[in-house]
């Protein structure tokens, strides 16, 4: 039987947040949003790309591996789950071990909480409440033969699932797209990369490409207001002249009225 899987497309995600709304309303959230919208590069660009749990198979999920209480089940389906807050002993080793960094801890129930694949929908055959929402198809859901009918591939796209961090390799349900020559992702390569400032296709600012150039002031004419020298300093409000008083004439003395005999 073929596996349905999440399609994650970083380049057709427009940062909408449609996503993290209808994950709310999963049944098995409890109001709590499991996807989580990130900026790849938010001083250079204003791209977007949604994070969710990737479910990872080889070797199974890390986050299950570390937990000794068992409170994170993997169905028989590959899905893991969030941990059952019966069982979770708030160690918080699953945040730690995930290498993509989805679980998140919830302070106010005491339990780990990511996404589970809106397990109460897919094991009925539904689509995941994000991937039914998405304008954009940013998150596709189905088999890998789904997304080659779809022609998502004649479009240069690669769904990658193979990741590296240094030499661990780790094999997940859910697929990254990539371009077409890309057959792994090397995550801790790309990260020191990064930090070294050696990523030669960054795009270019979204401010740059749609705005003039930065004229200064004195250059565009513009007339600048001279600041006082010292503006921290309390300003004193200049004095009022005050109009002198004009005297008022007497009022008349009121005659007392004769009193009858």
């Amino acid at each position: 039987m073929a596996v349905k899987r999440i399609f994650v497309d970083p380049s057709r995600c427009i940062g909408c947040r449609a996503c993290v709304t209808a994950c709310r309303e999963c049944d098995t959230h409890k109001g709590q949003s499991m996807i989580y919208i990130d900026y790849i590069n938010r001083g250079n660009t204003v791209a977007t790309s949604p994070t969710l749990c990737m479910h990872c198979e080889v070797p199974v999920a890390p986050c299950a591996q570390v937990c000794p209480a068992q409170a994170i089940l993997i169905s028989p389906d590959g899905v893991v789950h969030q941990a059952d807050d019966s069982r979770c002993v708030n160690i918080r080793n699953c945040v730690y071990a995930c290498p993509f960094g989805v679980p998140k801890f919830d302070t106010s129930g005491s339990y780990m909480r990511k996404c589970n694949l809106c397990y109460d929908r897919t094991s009925l055959g539904k689509p995941p409440m994000c991937a039914s929402v998405c304008p954009t198809q940013a998150l596709f859901y189905g088999t890998y033969e789904e997304f080659v009918q779809a022609g998502r591939t004649k479009q240069g796209a690669k769904p990658v699932n193979v990741f590296y961090f240094g030499r661990q390799r780790l094999q997940t349900r859910n697929y990254i797209v990539m371009t077409d020559q890309d057959e792994a992702l090397d995550l801790m390569a790309l990260a020191e990369e990064a930090s070294l400032g050696m990523v030669p296709d960054v795009p270019e600012p979204t401010l740059t490409g749609q705005s003039e150039p930065w004229v200064e002031a004195e250059t565009a004419g513009v007339p600048q207001r001279v600041a006082p020298p010292q503006p921290w300093a309390p300003r004193i409000a200049p004095e009022t002249p005050t109009r002198p008083a004009i005297p008022s004439e007497p009022s008349p003395v009121k005659e007392p009225e004769p009193v009858a005999p």
